[in-house]
């Protein structure tokens, strides 16, 4: 892996966003399909120990991806993606939630919704990917920092590291 990849964590509270910039030693194309294929995303996207697990992936504006991460101790925790907005081998953006095994959505925990925008730099094959989670609420995006969201998503942004290293 190259040390010298960019990684940047903002909270802004202000704005009730968190953002992201995460550069990746890997092709544009090979970045997207990270972010964007089931297969792939079920090998990086739970921060280790858990798992994460696809039920249904639908990648198209209006789709959803809903999957659970499972436990160490069998414990499954689902969520799901309703994808808005998909603009290829670009950006995409989509609305976050935790949910039951069947996708409906949780009440009592805040929604995030993801911009994704990917930037590939030809010089060195690396990908940028500027990441905007916004919340509704300056409670909302407290309530997930504190769960561990920076954290644990550090954790998984490594596990891709880890996936393209092992490419």
């Amino acid at each position: 892996m190259k040390t010298h990849l960019v990684f940047d964590f903002t909270i802004n509270k202000e704005n009730h966003t968190v953002l992201v910039k995460r550069e990746f030693n890997a092709s544009l194309s090979h970045t997207w399909d990270a972010w964007t294929k089931p297969e792939i995303l079920d090998q990086w996207w739970a921060p280790k120990p858990y798992q994460t697990i696809t039920k249904s992936m639908d990648f198209r504006e209006g789709g959803t991806w809903l999957y659970a991460m499972k436990s160490p101790e069998n414990e499954y925790h689902w969520c799901k993606n309703d994808y808005l907005q998909i603009e290829p081998l670009h950006s995409y953006t989509g609305l976050d939630a935790f949910c039951d095994e069947e996708g409906t959505t949780s009440a009592e925990m805040p929604r995030t919704k993801w911009t994704n925008i990917f930037t590939e730099n030809t010089n060195n094959n690396t990908t940028l990917v500027s990441i905007v989670a916004q919340y509704e609420s300056l409670e909302d995006l407290e309530k997930i920092i504190a769960m561990g969201f920076k954290e644990g998503f550090t954790m998984a942004l490594s596990n891709l590291d880890d996936y393209f290293e092992n490419k």
